[in-house]
């Protein structure tokens, strides 16, 4: 009831409404959205894999130097040394992590044999591949390409300026950024946003299509030009403008983890995902026999594979046998056998219950992603082969 004339309505706003004013009971839940959320849970939103660098299956410790490079360490992850460098670094699956955030390991590069002059062809970084069937939905080559944020943590003796490079494979091309290191040995969390890149589609297969490369040292071969902050074509001198050298003290220590990248134009938290999830994912690009914490050529028949045969029974001759792989692999993968007692490249053949031979011929005759025919021609009387194996389909 109104004496005179009604008030004009009020548009409310949000300093009007006040805490217990609207409840949750009063919103109807077809009233919030996805795009009314302020976080948005997109499962395996991380195109990168293991980047909380908490599998290992090769082993938590390798050598980088000259001629030395390659998966030394960590699932996924690529070391690389450039040029006839004479640093050496230890690079190895570390427990120092950024406090309270989750994370239970990271990569660490420790330099013990430094090189404070770097060749003009020299390079030090490491690297993940993407395969492009995990980057159809970044619709590259397209007016509607999306950005790309990379977040992570790193900690670093040397303060200064580093580089990141995407590089894509498929249509050499690429963009760099630079990121800072402003307090030694502190951990430090970092994000860059890419552009989106309008030029040139990533292939669906599972082919190399992109590379996330960091880079810790670079000679002037990469660093003479301007550094290339928008997509275009590779141009070496201007990927790793302003870096600094990490092997240029052996008190160098470099350490990063909970590495993300991410359609957008902004960070999100790290996308943890159960152990099985994740060393499957890295199963996809490299396993073995072995348990999962047992190096390579261990004298060991934990694990190991007892397959084929003769038609005949026992044999001094042919024996044949199928390897079936944990996972469905990228490809069709290397493979590199070892017998029980953990010399490679032969198999042990075996006579259950009587003898084993170790130090046997071993050959495949197929190999496919998902399982090997094998064979053995020793001339040791065995019914069986006996093998352990190390496959890799990496890109």
């Amino acid at each position: 009831m109104y004496i005179g004339s009604k008030p004009a309505d009020k548009v409310l706003t949000a300093s009007d409404i006040t805490d217990g004013v609207v409840s949750t009971a009063k919103i109807a839940d077809n009233a919030v959205t996805a795009d009314k959320t302020s976080y948005k849970d997109v499962p395996f939103r991380n195109i990168l894999i293991n980047g909380d660098m908490s599998q290992a299956q090769r082993g938590t410790s390798g050598t980088l130097q000259n001629g030395t490079g390659g998966y030394l360490c960590v699932d996924r992850w690529k070391e690389y040394e450039g040029g006839s460098e004479s640093f050496v670094f230890t690079v190895s699956q570390d427990t120092d992590v950024p406090t309270g955030q989750g994370f239970i390991k990271s990569l660490k590069f420790d330099c013990t044999t430094a090189d404070a002059s770097l060749a003009s062809d020299g390079a030090l970084s490491f690297r993940q591949a993407v395969e492009g069937f995990n980057l159809q939905h970044l619709k590259k080559g397209t007016s509607s390409a999306e950005s790309l944020t990379l977040s992570f943590w790193v900690k670093s003796v040397k303060t200064g300026t580093y580089t990141i490079a995407l590089v894509d494979v498929d249509n050499t091309r690429s963009i760099s950024k630079s990121y800072t290191v402003d307090s030694g040995s502190t951990w430090e969390q970092k994000e860059i946003t890419f552009a989106g890149d309008t030029t040139g589609a990533f292939g669906n297969d599972n082919g190399n299509s992109l590379q996330v490369e960091f880079y810790l040292g670079a000679g002037s071969n990469y660093t003479s030009g301007t550094l290339a902050t928008s997509w275009g074509s590779n141009v070496a001198a201007n990927q790793r403008v302003g870096q600094v050298n990490l092997a240029d003290s052996t008190s160098n220590d470099f350490w990063i983890t909970g590495v993300q990248l991410e359609v957008g134009t902004s960070a999100s938290d790290f996308e943890f995902l159960p152990v099985d999830v994740n060393l499957e994912r890295c199963q996809r690009y490299y396993q073995k026999s072995y348990s999962y914490a047992t190096a390579l050529g261990t004298n060991t028949t934990v694990g190991i594979v007892t397959t084929g045969g003769s038609a005949g029974g026992f044999t001094t001759g042919y024996l044949t046998g199928n390897i079936k792989f944990e996972k469905i692999m990228r490809a069709a993968p290397t493979l590199t056998f070892y017998e029980k007692g953990g010399d490679s490249g032969v198999c042990s053949r075996l006579k259950a219950g009587v003898s084993r031979t170790d130090n046997q011929p071993i050959a495949t005759e197929s190999i496919s992603d998902n399982n090997a025919s094998i064979y053995s021609t020793g001339t040791a009387d065995a019914g069986s082969i006996d093998v352990h194996f190390e496959a890799t389909a990496e890109l």
